[in-house]
C-alpha cells in the first residue's frame, strides 16, 4: 500500500505486503523488499537495498548506497508505553552513505551509523558508529575496521589495507580515511 502524496525515485521497486506512508521520500534505484514499512516522515537516499521485515519509522534518515539486512529494526522513541503518546518524542536516527546492516540488528534511535560501517548480524547498536568501523554484539562494540567495498581492514592503525581492493586507509579522529 502507497499512501499519497510520497516521492518515489525512479528506477525503485517496491515488493509485495510494503506499506509507505504518506510523506515519505525514497531515492531512486531502491529495492523495498517484502513486508518493508516506510514512515511518513523517513527518507531514504539513492540505491538503497532495504531487504523483508524491515521498519524504517519516522525520523529516520537513510542517506545513499545503504544497505539493511533481513529483519534488522529501527527504533524512535526511548521510553515507549502503549498507554502514552511519545510521538512527540521521536528521536533522529541517521544512517549515513554506504554502512550496511547486517540481518536482525537493531538500531536504537538517536544514534548514527558512519559512512560505510559494517553492523554485525544480530548486534544491538546503542551509540554512534564511526565511519568504517565493524561492530557486533550485544551491546555493539567495535572489533575493527572495514573498507568501502565492504572487506575487513588489516594491519595497524596507521598502514590499514583492505586484501580484496588493495585500498589504504589509516585511523583518524573518529574513524579511518
Amino acid at each position: 500500500m502507497i499512501d499519497e502524496p510520497v516521492s518515489i525515485g525512479r528506477g525503485t521497486k517496491i515488493w509485495h505486503f510494503c506499506h509507505v506512508c504518506a510523506g515519505a521520500v525514497i531515492g531512486e534505484r531502491c529495492s523495498l523488499g517484502q513486508n518493508v514499512f516506510v514512515g511518513g516522515r523517513a527518507r531514504l537516499g539513492n540505491n538503497v537495498r532495504v531487504q523483508n521485515n524491515v521498519s524504517i519509522y519516522d525520523e529516520v534518515v537513510i542517506e545513499d548506497d545503504v544497505f539493511c539486512g533481513p529483519s534488522m529494526v529501527f527504533t524512535n522513541v526511548t521510553t515507549p508505553r502503549s498507554f502514552v503518546s511519545r510521538k512527540d518524542a521521536f528521536e533522529k536516527t541517521v544512517v549515513r552513505r554506504g554502512a550496511s546492516i547486517g540481518a536482525n540488528a537493531t538500531i536504537l534511535c538517536g544514534t548514527e551509523l558512519g559512512r560505510y560501517c559494517l553492523v554485525g548480524a544480530g548486534a544491538v547498536v546503542t551509540q554512534n558508529v564511526a565511519p568504517h568501523a565493524l561492530v557486533v554484539g550485544v551491546p555493539a562494540r567495535q572489533i575493527g575496521w572495514v573498507c568501502r567495498c565492504g572487506a575487513e581492514l588489516l594491519g595497524r592503525a596507521t598502514s590499514l589495507k583492505c586484501p580484496e581492493c588493495a585500498a589504504t586507509y589509516r585511523e583518524q579522529r573518529g574513524g579511518v580515511g
